[in-house]
């Protein structure tokens, strides 16, 4: 669509035709699907669905993560269109994107959230499209590493933390957003020897086995050999990446549950973001974006980057 056609458009979401392609329409107006993709529930022919997972009562500080699915996608409307910055490719106009809205659960029922969630990503795995998925609380990544597990077998995992979330907890049945990788490495779901944690600086002794390279040394090595390192333990094994907003300093993502300082700077995500094109990434999160702490928008927009460099890296491993 040229830009002085689609300059008289508005609600974009609802009215293209076309899964790819760039939406030129006022950052200030419209529906906010994520990054201007049509909303839909038809996944024929979608290679990338974004869908939201409201979901925040597994929190342990504060809550409000469940409204960061609707910051987010209002968040990524202030990128540009077309190619993000900084890759040689247009991932908007080669691949079919579409936005299928959020998760529906009955919120008082919280026992029943994670089967759900697990049957909704393989929804989206059977239709042959890749799941980005906006938070939530980092507990959703639980369930979702389960369908990727059914399909792909243990699969190697790429987190971007605070946190290292492997906290004990042998009650499999617990919902809580700091043990779920304790349960996800003792049920087979997630293969520790090929898995990393990046940003870490929160004190867990047992890593059962995942490689940590915390946020001290991200700074001592910089962006570049962090990068070379996760990349020689992924190997090219499929993996999945969690991005949970903490990951960076407060000073860049404020609006977030349990925010722990000497975080990950924003240039220093983007660089690794962006280098890491290459691994078998076969989908990815970004959680822990809560809006009533985020009284600049700067977490949002930090997590709108965030989902944008991972599409992204999907594009590039679907590209091959």
């Amino acid at each position: 669509m040229a830009l002085e056609d689609a300059a008289t458009q508005i609600d974009l979401a609802f009215t293209r035709e076309d899964l790819k392609g760039p939406s030129f329409e006022l950052t200030f107006a419209g529906a906010t699907s994520f990054m201007r993709r049509r909303y839909t529930k038809d996944l024929t022919g979608v290679d990338i669905a974004v869908t939201g997972v409201c979901f925040d009562q597994a929190v342990t500080n504060r809550p409000g993560t469940r409204l960061g699915p609707r910051a987010i996608r209002e968040a990524s409307a202030l990128q540009a269109p077309d190619a993000p910055y900084g890759w040689d490719f247009d991932v908007m106009s080669e691949f079919a994107i579409a936005d299928i809205g959020d998760m529906a659960f009955d919120h008082a029922n919280v026992p029943a959230f994670p089967a759900l969630l697990t049957a909704h990503i393989k929804t989206i795995l059977e239709a042959g499209a890749a799941s980005l998925v906006l938070g939530g609380d980092h507990y959703i990544t639980f369930p979702i590493l389960k369908a990727y597990a059914e399909k792909y077998g243990p699969i190697s995992l790429l987190q971007f933390d605070a946190h290292s979330d492997t906290w004990p907890d042998d009650n499999m049945d617990r919902i809580d957003h700091g043990t779920m990788f304790y349960k996800a490495v003792k049920l087979g779901i997630v293969d520790p020897a090929t898995s990393v944690q990046v940003g870490i600086r929160t004190t867990n002794p047992d890593t059962l086995g995942v490689t940590t390279i915390d946020a001290a040394e991200v700074h001592r090595a910089g962006p570049e050999a962090t990068v070379a390192k996760i990349k020689s333990i992924l190997g090219d094994r499929p993996c999945y990446l969690t991005f949970d907003i903490d990951a960076l300093d407060p000073a860049y993502a404020p609006g977030t549950g349990t925010p722990v300082w000497g975080g990950l700077t924003s240039a220093q995500c983007a660089a690794m973001l962006r280098g890491l094109s290459g691994i078998n990434i076969q989908g990815g999160d970004v959680v822990e974006v809560s809006p009533p702490f985020d009284t600049t928008g700067a977490t949002a927009i930090a997590g709108a980057h965030v989902a944008t460099e991972i599409l992204c890296l999907l594009g590039a491993r679907m590209r091959g």
